[in-house]
């Protein structure tokens, strides 16, 4: 009997290939998320280090410029601009990881599928084997039996 072959063995590697690619996209996207995340922690950390030095050089007995209330103003509303900036950023990035989990767990589906289909396949045709082999044996066996008669 021939050797067993898997029609669908290329979709077979192709799909595999495409799950890795889809496995690697979304370890990326992952860590321009976590990149993203500890970020916006500087920033914050920023914003809260420039509160509190405004808060010091604001404190009581303290005389302050009307410049340098202007200046702290002008850089918190800036500071705040790239926080949102940032948060907005984190929102994309997290629905584009959503996006590439989805393509993923849909490649992966896929992926068993062709798998669970090449097992059957095999299974048939072990099967098929085992019972060419014992209707040989069979053959076999009949044919001692007529010659020892």
């Amino acid at each position: 009997m021939k050797k067993f072959k898997f029609q669908l063995e290329t979709l077979l590697k192709v799909t595999r290939r495409k799950k890795d690619d889809a496995e690697m996209a979304f370890a990326e996207v992952s860590r321009r998320l976590e990149e993203h995340r500890a970020r916006l922690k500087e920033l914050l950390q920023e914003l809260k280090e420039s509160q509190q030095e405004y808060a010091e050089m604001t404190g009581e007995g303290k005389t302050v410029t009307v410049g340098v209330i202007i200046t702290y103003n002008n850089f918190f509303n800036w500071k705040r601009e790239q926080i949102e900036k940032q948060q907005d950023l984190i929102l994309r990035t997290m629905q584009e990881r959503q996006q590439k989990l989805k393509k993923l767990m849909e490649l992966i589906t896929y992926l068993k599928s062709i798998e669970q289909l090449k097992e059957k396949r095999l299974r048939e045709y072990n099967e098929a084997v085992l019972a060419e082999e014992q209707k040989f044996l069979d053959e076999i066996g009949l044919q001692l039996h007529m010659r020892q008669n």
